[in-house]
């Protein structure tokens, strides 16, 4: 396939990924688009960074252009604020002059001025699982008109135990709907989710396992006392432009975006104990060039689609594989390259080990 015209998309729709830049769909893109289209349950296993965002909005604007309805079309379900807020700005701009209107959903902020504009009339509802429950119970969103169900990044929803929550969601929909779910692992957990809410989906998988090979990976030995010392050393020497760091816990986070701005560093941080607000001034900062680095804990780097980040650099090894490809795959997006920076020291030589197990090479 070479462009978009030929999945015969709505002329606004057209003009508007035209407008952003997007000419020839990626992998994921080509494979999910006419699948979502023509009904069919999807089952998509592939990192971040390879545009599955577009990849569920697109044919979903389709389905939903040319019908109106006061209650949500659409639900599509993930785990965190920033990727809530992330789908959303995305899905607006692909909807731009269509009509529809969309509500992301998550707590840290207001609930009247949600419920507000749920009574108001909205097409496609983005929401994280704590938020939407405390609607769903004090009967403040209609879900009785939900034609499609998207779960995106539904392995870190079972990594934060949204699990029971997600199925309590599903039970509250109507039977007949489509389901999408996208997943960069595939954990056994997600595996029996997705056995009990899809249909005969269609298995779509890409990369998933390791990290995309536009992305350099190096290993640093380096004991804790001399992290610090070590990643300011690689700031001055290395060629950076933006860099999201990753650290164990909110307090590091917090202290060594600190420590970085004493040294003259555009350093911010992103973490569970920033307010909404403080988070999206951190995130606005960070996509506009204003700050170059951002430590964040792997929770709060949710969500944060950010193209031009050049490196990933792991200050503290991540707990799991998984986590691994996740933060890895913040960098070397939209086909650019990038490079990931790991500081381990000798408690960390069983993840590392995993980790080159998975990746096939040392």
């Amino acid at each position: 396939m070479t462009d978009f015209t030929a999945f015969g998309l709505h002329k606004k729709i057209a003009a508007n990924i035209h407008k952003q830049g997007y000419r020839r769909p990626t992998p994921i893109q080509a494979q999910a688009i006419p699948a979502v289209l023509s009904g069919r349950d999807v089952l998509g296993l592939a990192q971040t960074g390879t545009g599955k965002t577009a990849a569920f909005a697109l044919p979903l604007l389709q389905g939903l252009v040319d019908r109106r309805n006061r209650a949500p079309r659409a639900l599509i379900v993930a785990p965190t604020r920033e990727l809530a807020e992330q789908i959303n700005t995305d899905i607006r701009g692909y909807a731009a002059g269509t009509g529809l209107k969309t509500l992301a959903v998550y707590g840290g902020v207001g609930k009247y001025p949600q419920v507000k504009k749920l009574r108001a009339g909205v097409d496609i509802v983005i929401a994280c699982p704590g938020r939407l429950l405390d609607l769903m119970n004090e009967r403040a969103v209609d879900l009785s008109a939900v034609t499609t169900l998207i779960l995106d990044e539904a392995d870190h929803m079972f990594d934060m135990g949204f699990l029971p929550g997600i199925r309590r969601i599903v039970r509250a929909l109507p039977a007949k709907r489509q389901n999408l779910l996208f997943s960069a692992t595939m954990p056994g957990e997600i595996r029996h989710l997705a056995d009990d809410i899809l249909v005969r989906p269609k298995v779509i998988e890409i990369a998933h396992k390791r990290p995309k090979s536009s992305v350099s990976e190096l290993l640093f030995r380096v004991e804790p006392e001399h992290k610090t010392r070590l990643l300011k050393d690689i700031l001055a020497t290395t060629e950076i432009r933006a860099a999201l760091i990753f650290t164990r816990t909110k307090h590091k986070a917090k202290s060594l975006a600190a420590q970085l701005q004493r040294s003259g560093h555009a350093a911010t941080a992103l973490h569970g104990n920033l307010s909404q607000h403080q988070r999206q001034q951190a995130l606005r900062g960070f996509k506009s060039g204003r700050f170059t680095l951002m430590v964040a804990t792997d929770i709060a780097a949710r969500g944060i689609d950010v193209s031009g980040i050049t490196h990933v650099i792991n200050y503290d090894a991540p707990a799991t594989v998984e986590a691994y490809t996740h933060r890895v795959g913040r960098t070397g997006r939209a086909e650019r390259s990038g490079e990931a920076f790991t500081f381990a020291g000798r408690a960390d030589g069983k993840i590392i080990t995993q980790i080159e197990r998975r990746n096939g090479k040392k």
